[in-house]
């Protein structure tokens, strides 16, 4: 007759479970004295850090040190004072970023940006991509528009 295996009398195959191996603990045997590590050398001591490159000049030591840095959504504009565009333009009237081209103020497909530097005497209606503050004021004094493009 056959016998019930109950779950009680379940057991894991012999040799299935070991302990784990303690290493380090006394000479000789499974694991003592250098503890499966070899004699010297960088591996049988204790980890090296991850920021050592085997002698080699470390990274933070090859980088320059204290350079700034380089804006990468910094925006290039020509400029152009108003005393530059009273020179230019001393008869007055529309002034647009293709005349300026023309006139050998600025390179050509190139951003413009008036700057108030100087005096302007004359009423010009001008078109450019910014404007500072003062070169606003200064030509809506003498007469002029201001058009941002």
């Amino acid at each position: 007759m056959s016998e019930i295996i109950r779950l009680h009398d379940l057991r894991p195959a012999k040799g299935a479970k070991t302990a784990k191996t303690r290493v380090g603990r006394g000479e000789g045997g499974k694991g003592g004295k250098t503890a499966g590590r070899g004699t010297k050398g960088t591996k049988a001591r204790k980890t090296v850090s991850p920021r050592f490159e085997g002698g080699q000049m470390p990274l933070h030591m090859r980088l320059p040190k204290l350079k700034g840095f380089r804006n990468r959504f910094r925006v290039e504009y020509q400029v152009v004072n108003v005393a530059a565009l009273a020179e230019l333009f001393p008869a007055g009237g529309e002034v647009t970023v293709a005349d300026l081209v023309g006139a050998g103020a600025v390179r050509p497909r190139s951003l413009v940006k008036v700057l108030g530097d100087g005096e302007i005497g004359v009423a010009l209606n001008i078109s450019a991509h910014a404007f500072s503050a003062s070169a606003r004021d200064k030509i809506s004094a003498a007469g002029g528009s201001v058009t941002v493009l």
